[in-house]
């Protein structure tokens, strides 16, 4: 296999994956009455709280949309906002215990869904995965 070979391989295997993964989210979502995108949100804020502009600019949406997704998902009692403890004009976004639940719980149903694949590879294999991926989603090799 060439080189160009190996990275075509791999893209391929990244795709697949996250057709898979995009797939088992998605269905997941329908089942909980949420997008795609508010998964996203909900995992993101699973351990950490950040600025309702960081946010946005993560998941690539300008702040008026992040605002309407924070709203629908503020009225459902999942996520609240408050004044961020170091800049009192900034607005940071975290989750409500009733979010922290749907969360946890979909993160559960996401495992489940996930181990027939992931329960192919021994341990050690899991571990080196990890760190692989860690290594490609590391910030600054997005390009």
């Amino acid at each position: 296999m060439t080189p160009e070979d190996s990275v075509d391989a791999l893209v391929d295997a990244l795709v697949r994956t996250t057709f898979q993964v995009t797939g088992m989210l998605t269905r997941l979502g329908a089942e909980n009455d949420l997008s795609l995108t508010q998964i996203r949100v909900l995992g993101i804020l699973r351990d950490r709280r950040p600025r309702l502009t960081e946010l946005a600019a993560y998941l690539g949406v300008d702040k008026s949309s992040m605002s309407g997704l924070i709203d629908r998902a503020e009225r459902r009692g999942l996520v609240a906002r408050d004044r961020n403890p170091h800049d009192a004009r900034a607005v940071d976004v975290y989750l409500t215990p009733a979010g922290q639940e749907l969360i946890q719980r979909l993160f559960a149903e996401g495992r489940r869904a996930l181990a027939p694949a992931i329960g192919r590879l021994p341990p050690e294999q899991r571990e080196q995965l990890i760190g692989l991926l860690d290594t490609v989603l590391e910030p600054g090799n997005d390009q």
